[in-house]
């Protein structure tokens, strides 16, 4: 089921965070991610969290600002299973329009946002990794 975030949610949504990071983008370096730890455990409060939660465990959450997806992560075992496209469906329910950034490198997050009908707006260079990263857009009619 998809709920609010909760303050109890933050321990295992670090570890979500952290896992998909690691294991989504091998090309970046592991220090990386965990030097930017602190950062998004501080704006994890700041940003709309929606919580997919199975017999009271965090299996997925997808963070948002006003319409940015921030983050959309599924945990290890869980993933292919639709969690990523219901979460996805919740906020478009509640948006117009959403916009996000994948890596280039990332072909599977990339191929999901596709068949999610996101387009691709721009190709950028991420300042903090200098990887190539796709802005996706996906407006209401686009479906």
């Amino acid at each position: 089921m998809i709920r609010t975030f909760r303050q109890s949610d933050m321990e295992p949504i670090m570890g979500i965070w952290l896992a998909g990071n690691l294991q989504a983008h091998s090309f970046i370096p592991e220090s990386y991610w965990r030097s930017n730890w602190e950062a998004v455990r501080g704006q994890i409060p700041e940003a709309e969290i929606c919580v997919w939660e199975e017999d009271g465990a965090v299996l997925g959450f997808i963070g948002l600002t006003d319409g940015y997806v921030a983050g959309l992560f599924t945990a290890e075992g869980h993933r292919s299973r639709g969690i990523g496209r219901r979460l996805l469906e919740h906020c478009r329910e509640r948006y117009d329009c959403l916009t996000l950034r994948v890596y280039v490198r990332n072909r599977r997050a990339v191929n999901f946002y596709l068949r999610e009908g996101f387009s691709i707006v721009s190709e950028e260079t991420d300042e903090g990794t200098g990887e190539r990263e796709y802005v996706m857009a996906w407006t209401s009619g686009n479906m």
